[in-house]
C-alpha cells in the first residue's frame, strides 16, 4: 500500500522514477495531478492548511472580492503542492524546493 507521500515504500521518489500511478490520482475517470512526494511534512502540512482556508472561503465568500482572494490563496497552495504549474517530476530538486518555498513565503505573506 502507498505511503502517505505517495511512494510504495515511503522512500522519496525521484521525479524520473515515478510511475503514473504516482504521478496521477483517478477518481470517477478523472485524473489529477498527485502532490509532489518531495515535499517535507512540514511544508506539506503548511501547505495542506492553506489549501484547506483557500477552499473553505471559495464557499464563504460574501463578494467578488473575497473570493478572488480565495482562489488566489488555492491556487497558490496547489502550484506550492505540485498539482498545479509545472509538473514536480519535470523539474530538479532545486526547482521543486524553490516551488514550494516561494509558494509558502507568498501564502504567510497574505496572513500579515
Amino acid at each position: 500500500m502507498a505511503q502517505p507521500d505517495g511512494s510504495p515504500d515511503g522512500s522519496p521518489v525521484a521525479p524520473d522514477d515515478a510511475p503514473d500511478d504516482e504521478r496521477w490520482l483517478v477518481v470517477d475517470g478523472r485524473r489529477s495531478r498527485r502532490t509532489d512526494p518531495a515535499i517535507p511534512a512540514a511544508e506539506l502540512a503548511r501547505l495542506k492548511s492553506h489549501l484547506g482556508r483557500g477552499r473553505s472561503g471559495v464557499r464563504t465568500a460574501r463578494d467578488d472580492v473575497e473570493l478572488a482572494a480565495t482562489r488566489h490563496r488555492t491556487q497558490l497552495a496547489k502550484v506550492g503542492l505540485g498539482e498545479r504549474g509545472t509538473p514536480w517530476w519535470e523539474q530538479t530538486d532545486s526547482q521543486r524546493r524553490e516551488r514550494w518555498e516561494s509558494a509558502l513565503a507568498e501564502l504567510d505573506a497574505l496572513d500579515d
